[in-house]
């Protein structure tokens, strides 16, 4: 076993869960076998705790699409924590990226900062239920932690089953909270309707996108309804954003949102999120109670800025979607050799692909365990960052494709719990419709 194994039963006897975000647990990957903790990470390589050096294909669930460590933002950042990082004073950095991101989005007026996404939900929602003065929200995606989230399942634990994982129970959320947020299903138009006559909602707040692009209209048909009712639209754009446009995804299709959220790719690893908005919603935060000591700091906005600086002049999001545009069709083509049969889905910078059937669990835990022995911190999607160069895809469609030879042999009849040296990975976060 392992340092960081090792380490991973040490901080489950004294952490909840192991960690803080449970998108990195190990139990989701490789259980008994993952590394779990890292000493350096640089590029897109990472090294473990024994010195062991990997090339990462999951990219951190998202944050970093210029590649860790990227230089030039880090030396941004060194530079704020000589001048010093926090003082009495506010930090002008987040008045001059709140200029940026309301240049970048001609709709917005305004920019409140946070730390995490959960937060800016949280904020967003804050600000939304203020402008509009109802509580009701209908919600289509994953949206965070928070109790306004979670009590969708007050009740009915299914609700946010293609959201979150199946039956999580919302433990410690207020019962109160009942029948204040109802999730509708990406492009179930339909069924958005459907509670927007049968409630007073005051909020809809969605992912852009996720798994699926839009049909039949749907973002265009989700603005008019809002606009029609007098409610206020919200699109969280904490992973969507700045993947495949210069900044929300929604200057893509073309909708403009009253209130949008964005975070992961806006530091580049460092803590920095937004919520930007009309100038009529967001001054209804003044009427209401958002503050915290910790937004005030400054390593997010410097981070934030030199980012977007270069992210600007690279034109980062033109490459990671081309290359996430190209792993897929890769994939294809390897499972098209080995006669195989996958589906793929995601943003092109985002993308996945699984197996149809029983065995899909034990093939992505099959994946990550022989992609690991030979290099790779993979599974069955990859986070796009503009370090997966072509010499870099090369090498891990080469470690992937005797992997594929493995599930075909199981397919055909092969044991695949006889190829696994532990346990099946646990299901996390279903991927939405």
């Amino acid at each position: 076993m392992g340092t960081g194994q090792e380490l991973w039963k040490r901080a489950k006897k004294v952490i909840p869960g192991g960690n803080m975000l449970l998108s990195k647990r190990a139990e989701l990957f490789l259980p008994e076998q993952w590394p779990a903790y890292f000493k350096k990470a640089k590029g897109c390589k990472v090294w473990d705790l024994d010195g062991k050096e990997f090339t990462d294909m999951l990219f951190s669930v998202g944050p970093s699409t210029l590649g860790y460590g990227q230089p030039e933002v880090d030396e941004a950042v060194l530079r704020t924590v000589a001048a010093g990082n926090m003082c009495s004073f506010n930090c002008p950095e987040e008045v001059y990226l709140a200029e940026k991101l309301v240049q970048l989005h001609p709709w917005a007026d305004m920019a409140h900062f946070a730390r995490s996404g959960g937060e800016a939900n949280a904020i967003a929602i804050r600000i939304a239920r203020a402008a509009s003065g109802k509580d009701k929200v209908a919600i289509c995606g994953y949206h965070g932690w928070h109790d306004w989230y979670l009590s969708a399942n007050l009740g009915d634990e299914a609700n946010l089953a293609g959201h979150l994982m199946p039956g999580l129970e919302p433990r410690g959320v207020p019962k109160n909270l009942r029948g204040t947020t109802l999730p509708f299903n990406y492009n179930r138009f339909d069924e958005l309707e459907a509670l927007v006559n049968a409630h007073d909602i005051g909020v809809i707040k969605m992912e852009v996108q996720r798994t699926f692009p839009p049909e039949d209209n749907f973002l265009h048909r989700v603005r008019q309804l809002a606009t029609d009712r007098n409610i206020v639209l919200v699109f969280d754009e904490c992973t969507s954003g700045f993947r495949q446009t210069f900044g929300g995804l929604h200057k893509l299709h073309g909708v403009e949102p009253d209130l949008a959220m964005f975070g992961k790719a806006l530091g580049n690893g460092y803590a920095i999120t937004a919520t930007l908005g009309r100038r009529k919603i967001m001054e209804a935060a003044m009427s209401t109670f958002i503050s915290s000591t910790f937004w005030t700091e400054r390593i997010g906005p410097t981070a934030a800025l030199k980012t977007l600086e270069v992210m600007e002049r690279t034109r980062s999001w033109e490459k990671i979607t081309q290359t996430g545009k190209d792993i897929t069709a890769r994939w294809k083509q390897l499972a098209d050799k080995h006669g195989l049969t996958i589906t793929t889905s995601g943003l092109p910078a985002l993308t996945g692909f699984a197996f149809p059937g029983a065995n899909a669990m034990a093939y992505k835990t099959l994946i990550t365990q022989e992609m690991l022995a030979r290099g790779y911190i993979a599974g069955n999607m990859v986070f796009v960052s503009t370090e997966h160069t072509p010499q870099v895809l090369d090498g891990y469609f080469g470690a992937l494709d005797p992997v594929f030879g493995l599930i075909k042999e199981c397919e055909e009849g092969r044991d695949v719990m006889g190829l696994l040296k532990g346990p099946v990975c646990q299901s996390g976060f279903k991927r939405l419709n």
